[in-house]
């Protein structure tokens, strides 16, 4: 088994609408490039979908194509959403997203041990080097909340 010490929350970037699942993300990450990643599965090892329902993905024991420089050590999640019909960061997750996002990560939790929980965009690089990653040094909105944040709050 491979050394995972990271937990890295991710979004779809779909909005609202769109009931999709890890069967979809799948295909977009399996698509040859251009139009897809051209990767040899979906990146992510849990897909949450809209209605909270938490649908593997790739086997967690193989490193995940979610998080570059991080996939090694790392299991991803996606919750379906993120995005509003304009395509910008929006936390528009469900009630049943939460419920199955905190389910899940306390079984990983309690199966890999003492993981960082952190969201995608945390993985941003600190270009002041404060030790943190502030809203104007995020590459990505991704996961489009604080999940250290809600991991606290819980």
């Amino acid at each position: 088994m491979r050394d995972i010490n990271l937990l890295v929350i991710h979004c779809s970037a779909t909005p609202p609408g769109s009931a999709i699942g890890v069967d979809e993300i799948r295909k977009w990450h399996t698509k040859p490039k251009p139009e897809g990643n051209g990767w040899s599965d979906v990146g992510y090892h849990y897909v949450i979908t809209r209605d909270g329902v938490i649908e593997p993905g790739r086997p967690v024991e193989r490193p995940g194509a979610h998080a570059r420089g991080h996939n090694a050590n790392s299991i991803g999640v996606c919750l379906v959403g993120g995005v509003d019909r304009n395509q910008k960061p929006d936390c528009n997750f469900t009630r049943l997203q939460w419920g199955s996002l905190s389910v899940l990560v306390d079984s990983l939790l309690q199966a890999y041990g003492p993981l960082k929980v952190i969201g995608h965009r945390d993985l941003s690089p600190d270009l002041d080097g404060d030790g943190v990653i502030d809203a104007s040094e995020r590459l990505k909105a991704c996961p489009c909340f604080d999940a250290g944040e809600w991991m606290r709050a819980r």
